[in-house]
C-alpha cells in the first residue's frame, strides 16, 4: 500500500479542525471526509513525474508508487538532460537498489516515519484552529469557498510536531461541487521555539502554499507545493526554500512491487531516448 505523503496528510490535518468552527459545516465535513479517504487509499497508486526546485538546483524525477514505497528515477538536472556519466549512475543506484532490498525497506522506513510525524498532527485536532467562511474565489475547477484560519488561544501542543500551528494563519480554498480542498495557504506569524529555543526556531515569516487539482479518473493530487522557511537547528540558521510540481499522473497496478516499479521506469526512460534521438 503506497504510503501517505507528508503533503497530502498537511492538508488533512488543516481540514481536521476546520468542521467544529466553519460557517458551511457540511460542505467541510464532506471535504474533511473526502481528503482522508485520499490520504490513506491503497487502491489509486499513480505514476507521475516530480519537478523540485531550490535557489541552487532542480531536479526532473519520475515516481512511481508501489506496495514497497515510492522509486524515483532521475531524468534531468537543472532541466537538461542527464549526461552520461550521471546516467551511468543512476543505472547503477536502481541495480543497487534490486539487489540489496534493505535499501527499499529504510526508504520506505522513512516514508513511515514522515507520515507518523503528520499523524502526529492529526490527532492533535480539531482543537488547534478557528475558521471563519470568507466569501468566494474563481480557481482553475471554477468556483470555490474561501475560509480562513488562525489559532485557537486554547489549543495546547502536546509535542513538538504541533507546535507550529500555535502561530500560524492563512486561507483554505474548498471546490463545494468536487467536495475537495483545491488550496492552502499558510503563514507563521510569530517565531516557534523547539524545546525552549535550544533545539531550534523558525522564524516568523514562513510561508507554505499547496494546490490540488483533478488528473483523471475522478482523482485529485497535490500538484504544486511552495515552502518558503527560516530557522535555526541548534547553532546553524537554515533557509528552506522549496518548490515542487507534479505532473503527467498516470495510474498504476494497485500491489505493484518496487522492482516492476524499476522495470517500467527503465522502459519509460529507453522509449523516451529513442524517440528523441528520430
Amino acid at each position: 500500500m503506497p504510503v501517505p505523503r507528508l503533503k497530502s496528510l498537511i492538508l488533512v490535518f488543516v481540514l481536521a479542525g476546520l468542521a467544529a468552527h466553519a460557517q458551511d459545516a457540511g460542505l467541510v465535513q464532506r471535504a474533511l471526509a473526502n481528503e482522508a479517504r485520499v490520504a490513506s487509499d491503497p487502491q489509486h497508486p499513480m505514476r507521475f513525474r516530480l519537478r523540485k526546485s531550490s535557489p541552487r538546483l532542480t531536479t526532473t524525477k519520475e515516481i512511481c508508487e508501489t506496495a514497497d514505497g515510492a522509486v524515483a528515477r532521475l531524468i534531468a538536472v537543472n532541466d537538461a538532460p542527464l549526461s552520461q556519466a550521471d546516467e551511468q549512475r543512476e543505472q547503477v543506484r536502481l541495480d543497487q537498489l534490486l539487489t540489496d532490498p534493505s535499501r527499499q525497506r529504510r526508504r520506505k522506513q522513512s516514508q513511515d516515519q514522515d507520515t507518523g510525524r503528520a499523524m502526529k498532527v492529526l490527532r492533535s485536532l480539531p482543537a488547534a484552529f478557528l475558521y471563519q467562511y470568507a466569501g468566494t474565489a474563481q480557481a482553475p475547477t471554477g468556483q470555490v469557498a474561501k475560509f480562513t484560519f488562525k489559532p485557537n488561544p486554547k489549543f495546547d501542543p502536546p509535542d513538538l510536531e504541533t507546535q507550529v500551528l500555535k502561530q500560524m494563519t492563512g486561507e483554505l480554498w474548498i471546490d463545494p461541487a468536487q467536495e475537495r480542498v483545491v488550496r492552502l495557504d499558510g503563514r507563521l506569524d510569530q517565531d516557534v521555539d523547539y524545546a525552549w529555543g535550544i533545539l531550534g526556531r523558525l522564524y516568523k515569516g514562513g510561508t507554505i502554499r499547496i494546490d490540488q487539482a483533478p488528473v483523471g479518473e475522478n482523482h485529485w493530487r497535490i500538484v504544486h507545493f511552495d515552502m518558503k522557511m527560516s530557522a535555526r537547528v541548534v547553532f546553524k540558521t537554515r533557509v528552506f526554500d522549496t518548490t515542487e510540481d507534479e505532473s503527467q499522473f498516470v495510474p498504476v497496478a494497485p500491489g505493484l512491487h518496487y522492482q516492476q516499479a524499476i522495470a517500467i521506469l527503465r522502459e519509460n526512460r529507453s522509449t523516451a531516448a529513442r524517440t528523441d534521438s528520430r
